[in-house]
């Protein structure tokens, strides 16, 4: 049995590798040279069941309208023509009360947990080496009243088996160094969080999926998938007919694109973010741990001799373009972290789209196709959630109910 998984992501390269694994032949169709190019290329890295709130929230629709006026806001939106984009911001709105807070928050949550400790499984059979730091992640709060409302929205995954706790300044700078000249109130431990380089885990299982014998198909543009019935008949690429007896949707933002001709309305949506990459020299004083500055909402993370800034959500469809001017603001924060954090005159840019659902769960397993499975719509934390949601696929292809509750993650 052949499957073909479309997608050569982070999803997408996780599949493979557990759909190889059991005993299956597998083909993976990418538009890119190489793996892990386009959302997977530069996230934020940090591997965080202790950051899994939902964005819908209370507070969303208050800063989405203050943006139309000040663009330093943690959500940003960029009103267009396209339906689309007002027809999921209605259902994102929709679940924006606190009720679907937390019930959102808590889903995801059951997710990432699980996608950890597979990760982590993962990571110690195949000797994956993608500059892993299990030190934790800190939660900064530069105002004593926000550090307060942090402490209190926190019960929500303190609940779902996540072991956070406020911290003092003073024990915030005692594990990490780093911060020592930075001004903030207190901040939120999560221990268990963890940061690591995306892009090259997912590369590095690549090369393990090849080796496996999954065949990657690269530089190959899909134009459509074709259909019979409710069946699959095969994928039109710009390498011709490509044809499996099964098939995995998992192209990040491009996934309702390419299923509408099939009859779909996929509620993903791309939302962009901006990183922003340093290098770190010897007389550099870089942090040892991950994390997220609650007030201007920039997320830090080292990878080897490598800090990566990350900030926005920006609402502007599939515009992936960006300046050194959009990215001033994250400069700011990182010489306030952490002012000899690294070379800071070396600046490498990026920006991509990350794939929302208006819940901000994923879409995962079957479709209205008997042989088309979805592994969709991971969001900001795609890479927290990737082997857990690649782990359910494979067990709901494999005929196996998945090992964890999956209610709010299905195609409706």
């Amino acid at each position: 049995m052949t499957t073909i998984i479309l997608g050569a992501g982070l999803a997408g390269v996780t599949t493979a590798w557990y759909l190889a694994a059991e005993g299956r032949k597998v083909k993976v169709i990418d538009r890119q040279p190489v793996a892990a190019n386009e959302t997977s290329y530069a996230n934020a890295g940090m591997i965080a069941p202790g950051h899994a709130y939902t964005w819908a929230s209370p507070r969303a629709p208050g800063i989405l309208w203050r943006s139309l006026r000040d663009r330093n806001q943690a959500l940003v939106l960029r009103p267009n023509l396209n339906p689309r984009m007002w027809a999921w911001l209605w259902q994102f709105l929709l679940n924006c009360s606190a009720d679907k807070a937390r019930r959102n928050t808590a889903r995801k949550l059951v997710m990432c947990l699980y996608s950890q400790q597979e990760l982590r499984t993962l990571t110690e059979k195949l000797d994956l080496q993608y500059d892993l730091l299990s030190t934790g992640a800190l939660y900064l709060y530069r105002d004593e009243e926000i550090l307060q409302k942090g402490l209190a929205n926190m019960q929500v995954l303190v609940d779902g088996g996540v072991p956070l706790r406020g911290v003092t300044r003073e024990e915030a700078i005692q594990r990490e160094p780093a911060l020592a000249q930075c001004q903030f109130a207190g901040a939120i431990l999560s221990p268990t969080d963890e940061s690591g380089d995306a892009r090259m885990f997912t590369r590095n299982l690549a090369a393990k999926c090849e080796e496996a014998g999954v065949e990657f198909l690269m530089d190959t543009h899909i134009e459509r998938i074709e259909s019979e019935g409710d069946r699959i008949t095969g994928v039109r690429t710009s390498q011709g007919l490509i044809q499996g007896d099964e098939y995995v949707l998992a192209l990040g933002c491009d996934s309702p694109l390419l299923s509408h001709a099939l009859g779909y309305r996929l509620p993903v949506y791309p939302v962009k973010g901006y990183s922003v990459t340093f290098p770190i020299g010897e007389n550099h004083q870089a942090p040892s741990m991950c994390g997220v500055d609650e007030q201007a909402l920039v997320a830090w993370a080292r990878y080897g001799n490598r800090l990566r800034l990350t900030a926005t959500a920006e609402f502007t469809g599939y515009d992936r373009s960006h300046k050194p001017s959009d990215f001033e603001p994250m400069l700011k924060v990182a010489r306030q972290l952490f002012p000899n954090g690294a070379d800071y005159s070396q600046p490498d840019y990026w920006a991509g789209l990350r794939p929302m659902t208006p819940e901000g769960t994923p879409i995962l397993g079957k479709s209205r196709h008997r042989n088309l499975y979805l592994n969709t719509g991971h969001g900001h934390m795609g890479w927290t959630m990737a082997c857990g949601t690649a782990r359910v696929v494979t067990d709901i292809m494999q005929g196996r109910a998945p090992e964890i509750d999956i209610t709010g993650m299905t195609l409706k």
